[in-house]
């Protein structure tokens, strides 16, 4: 086979246009050496079986094991690629049955399928799942089997009573929900050894205490196989009687094992199976045996003799696992009717056991009925799949599509609750296979809902070749004198050969003389220490990032070697090819970092960085360090545009300024042209660049007005030619004015002073006046008047 070098330049520069944006390829670091190893590495992955020009120099055969992308990307033709994928094909499809209850169409328990499809047939390919639909759909009036396992203890005696009447009031309760019910009975006690049970003759015989007549202690009877006569029910439970035994735990896990193996004796058929398990005690499982002796393991077989368990003082009693394993392969759901003391107890081993219920026990049984109603209803309106075991390496998933369109995944999406009769729901399962099988080509696994007798059953086939590897040559004298297989556009190598062509056996891989081709220029590295000399010639190696490839006769090449810029391989904007970056157009440099591209440069007035710097590499570089910015637009230190150009326009167009004397040598720099007015200034929607309009103010405060703009590096001032001056103050108005103000100033003081003299006035007037209210005196009469008139009394005179 030849090699195309064009071929690998190409595969090089596909590569590094995805170093930074494709997926590691798992394909490649598999290492595959054949097809069928390929494709069992990921869906993903293909194998290229052109033998004529996909390989190059140094490149190991497993290079041929790529994802498909790439295949393409290196001209590996669409027919020669191998990608086998796989398929569902359904091979029994019965629908699920439809009837009401009413229906005169009676259907035996094989005619109703609640389940669909029943058969299908998955070809996997490793990494590649396959999803189908399964349909589930509660079939109405179907067949119930019911088998009443009783604790027949003495602390039973007055649960026994009323369980006698149970057969027929149960079926006319179960009459509502099918027209086809039938009912057994079985009873247990404890295993016939010491220490639980007492084994003296007398105990025996009767083990109760007392004046109680009681029966001989049994492990486990089958009083009633499966029928649908209810007065027989009644009939033979009457006739039973209770037993004893010491310890408080009962032998019923013994009991529960029998009635789930012993299907023929029994009665159970291939429809809804209900065990309701009553009592009042705990339970004893497996390692309990020791107590009496018995140590072999509970083999779960079926050892009734004239409907009795005869191994029980030989095998162990089961583990709550195994009892769970048995229940589940014969489709028994289980109700456990126990008193309120138990209900712990029986509520952890319900969470072990699927597909149970757990009902709280009156303490004479009194409510057994609506009891199994209640549990019936529960367990039924809940279909939960489960699947046997997986072949190593395959996984599955489930998602539900329950009632209302609820959706569930995860461990959720085995199950959907609240299911009423006639109810449909689905379950999208997905099978997915991470290898072939080592045995063989085919499996068989089973889906099915707990509980229930049907299941799907589901074959699997398996990819493990390509379809070219059929057509494989034996012996190929390609492969170096028939040292190998000849298939799919590569040699497979015989057992002990390697090399591309199976050249080699692996005891002269690394002789000297082979060595010495792997040698660049007779140096001392083989393969320049990047690969591996195989039969004289170099393997490179492999990178765990699957992109970068060592390449070249010695491996002296590589694509991830060359220089980086951000962090980026070639700056982002070419491939490295030998160690060497080969730039994109408009860009140049050791790591293609100088972008030739001035667009970048170009400044808002379209000049290449404002006309203060220069471009290099995409970057203004400014040529006055006071200006700043992408394009050298910012000045943070200068003033403003009008500010700067101030004096030289004033120089310039007025004779006058700071500038006047310097003006020719500093303020040629720019062309003045002079306007009329402002109306004739340049405007800005008038030009295709910037400019600024400036107003400034000269010595005198009369204005002026010019723009600047820069138009193809020739800096332009328009100026209006004329000075904008305020006019001279009137003198007439201003003394006026002034006079008077002068004279309204003195008018309003005289004004103000009238006011408060009259203001104080009143008040003075006011005052006289309340002095004048307040006198004490009359003013009839003189003050200082004294009368002339002087009257004397005689002292002594009486009055006589």
């Amino acid at each position: 086979m030849e090699s195309n070098p064009l071929n690998r330049e190409y595969y090089v520069f596909n590569s590094i246009s995805c170093f930074h944006m494709c997926p590691g390829s798992i394909c490649i670091k598999a290492n595959a050496q054949s097809c069928g190893e390929c494709i069992q590495v990921a869906e993903s992955c293909g194998w290229c079986s052109d033998e004529v020009s996909f390989l190059s120099s140094g490149e190991s055969k497993s290079a041929r094991c790529d994802d498909l992308q790439s295949l393409k990307d290196r001209q590996c033709p669409e027919d020669k690629i191998e990608n086998p994928r796989g398929a569902i094909v359904i091979d029994k499809d019965t629908p699920v049955t439809n009837r009401k209850k009413d229906s005169k169409e009676k259907l035996k328990p094989e005619e109703i399928t609640q389940i669909q499809p029943q058969k299908l047939t998955l070809t996997l390919r490793s990494g590649e799942p396959q999803t189908f639909s399964l349909k589930f759909k509660r079939a109405e009036d179907y067949p119930i089997d019911l088998y009443y396992l009783m604790d027949l203890s003495f602390s039973m005696k007055d649960d026994l009573e009323n369980v006698k009447n149970l057969g027929t009031d149960l079926m006319a309760e179960m009459e509502k929900i099918t027209t086809d019910f039938r009912i057994g009975f079985g009873s247990f006690v404890e295993k016939t050894v010491m220490p639980y049970i007492s084994t003296t003759p007398a105990r025996l015989i009767n083990p109760c205490t007392g004046n109680q007549n009681c029966t001989s202690p049994f492990s486990y009877k089958n009083v009633l196989k499966l029928t649908d006569k209810g007065d027989e029910f009644n009939r033979l439970v009457s006739q039973q009687q209770i037993s004893g035994n010491l310890d408080s735990p009962e032998g019923g896990f013994d009991a529960i094992m029998q009635v789930a193996v012993c299907e023929e004796q029994i009665g159970w058929r291939n429809v809804t199976r209900l065990l309701v398990f009553s009592t009042d005690a705990g339970f004893h499982f497996a390692g309990d045996g020791k107590l009496g002796g018995i140590v072999l393991p509970n083999d779960g077989k079926c050892h009734l003799e004239n409907n009795m368990y005869t191994m029980s003082h030989y095998y162990d009693y089961p583990s709550i696992a195994h009892l769970v394993q048995k229940l589940s392969d014969h489709n028994i759901q289980t109700i456990f009717a126990v008193t309120d003391d138990f209900q712990p107890v029986y509520k952890e081993l319900q969470n072990l056991i699927p597909k149970s219920a757990v009902g709280t026990l009156s303490s004479n049984s009194s409510n057994v009925i609506k009891l199994i109603i209640d549990a019936y209803n529960s367990l039924s309106s809940e279909v939960i799949l489960e699947n046997s075991r997986l072949p190593e390496g395959l996984s599955i998933t489930y998602k539900s599509i329950c009632k209302n369109g609820v959706e569930g995944t995860g461990e959720n999406g085995r199950k959907c609750s609240n299911i009423s009769i006639g109810d449909e729901v689905s379950f999208q399962i997905s099978v997915e296979s991470q290898k072939c099988p080592s045995h063989g080509k085919s499996e068989v696994i089973k889906i099915k809902p707990l509980g229930f007798t049907e299941e799907v059953e589901v074959v699997l086939k398996f990819i493990c070749d390509c379809e070219c590897s059929a057509e494989g040559e034996l012996n190929s004298q390609r492969c170096h004198e028939g040292n190998g297989t000849f298939e799919c556009g590569a040699c497979k190598c015989n057992a002990g050969r390697i090399g591309r062509l199976c050249e080699c056996s692996k005891d002269e891989v690394r002789t000297e003389d082979l060595d010495a081709n792997c040698r660049k220029d007779n140096g001392t590295d083989i393969c320049s220490n990047n690969g591996d000399c195989v039969c004289g010639t170099c393997e490179c190696k492999k990178r765990e990032n699957p992109k970068e490839v060592y390449s070249g006769t010695y491996c002296e090449c590589d694509n991830f070697n060359c220089d980086r810029s951000n962090n980026k391989l070639c700056g982002g904007h070419g491939v490295c090819e030998c160690r060497k970056c080969i730039c994109d157009a408009n860009y140049t440099g050791s790591a293609c970092d100088c972008s030739l591209d001035h667009s970048t440069c170009l400044a808002k007035n379209g000049q290449i960085c404002n006309g203060r710097g220069t471009c290099e590499c995409g970057i203004c570089k400014c040529t006055d360090a006071k200006f700043q910015g992408p394009t050298c637009e910012l000045c943070p230190t200068c003033p403003g545009v009008c500010a700067e150009h101030k004096d030289c326009v004033q120089c310039r167009a007025f004779d006058a300024g700071e500038k006047k004397e310097t003006c020719e040598r500093d303020c040629s720099y720019f062309q003045l042209i002079t306007v009329k007015d402002s109306s004739k200034l340049p405007q800005p929607t008038d030009q295709i660049f910037p400019l600024t309009h400036c107003k400034e103010r000269d010595a005198n405060d009369c204005w002026f007005y010019f723009t600047y703009a820069i138009r193809n590096s020739t800096k332009e001032v328009y100026v209006v030619e004329k000075l904008e001056c305020p006019p001279g103050p009137d003198i007439i108005p201003i003394v006026a004015g002034v006079v008077a103000g002068i004279v309204l100033i003195g008018l309003a003081l005289l004004l103000i002073w009238k006011l408060l003299m009259i203001i104080h006035d009143r008040r003075e007037f006011a005052k006289f006046e309340k002095e004048k209210m307040n006198a004490k005196w009359d003013t009839g009469e003189n003050p200082i008047y004294k009368s002339a008139v002087t009257t004397v009394v005689n002292p002594k005179y009486e009055g006589k």
